[in-house]
């Protein structure tokens, strides 16, 4: 996901401080993976440099504190990535391809690869399952979404553990 797109996004309901936007970045989308204060800070300059973004000064006793407004041509960045499809991700070429396919190269357990895989899959199931019986709705859509892709991971993985007598023959001639 593009960060930039997501805080021109949260800026579009009104000017935000850097430290609002992180904020509500980490909350909405932040589920284990909160964005670093250099990367808010980072990102919104790269944003007004590119004219998607404009400074506006809150007078006050204490150090100028910069607010972030969206320009016209910030909205029309957000809205034109808005109606653009997600290219599907196809992962032809998956991390857990490349190590079945290696292991049966170089003599290793293939099978034991897999069964560890299928483990720590289930492992993560297991806390996505309870993270989102204890969330709210944002936590099991996002939960949802990350266990459809396990069970998806988990149907490959049964699947080549099926075939990986047939599969090492092929791969090794």
């Amino acid at each position: 996901m593009s960060v930039g797109l997501a805080l021109l996004g949260l800026l579009e309901a009104g000017p935000r401080h850097g430290y609002d936007l992180k904020r509500s970045y980490d909350e909405r989308f932040g589920q284990g993976r909160a964005l670093h204060y250099g990367q808010v800070y980072s990102t919104l300059a790269r944003l007004l440099k590119n004219g998607f973004v404009e400074v506006e000064s809150e007078p006050g006793d204490g150090p100028e504190r910069k607010r972030y407004a969206i320009t016209p041509a910030g909205v029309a960045d957000v809205a034109g990535w808005l109606t653009q499809p997600e290219k599907p991700e196809p992962y032809l070429q998956s991390t857990l391809y490349t190590k079945v396919v290696l292991a049966l190269l170089t003599g290793r357990d293939a099978a034991d690869l897999l069964d560890v895989q299928r483990s720590e899959h289930l492992r993560l199931m297991r806390e996505l399952t309870r993270r989102k019986s204890e969330g709210d709705l944002a936590d099991q859509l996002i939960c949802d979404h990350a266990l459809f892709h396990l069970e998806a991971d988990l149907r490959w993985l049964e699947l080549t553990a099926a075939r990986l007598e047939q599969f090492a023959a092929h791969v090794r001639s």
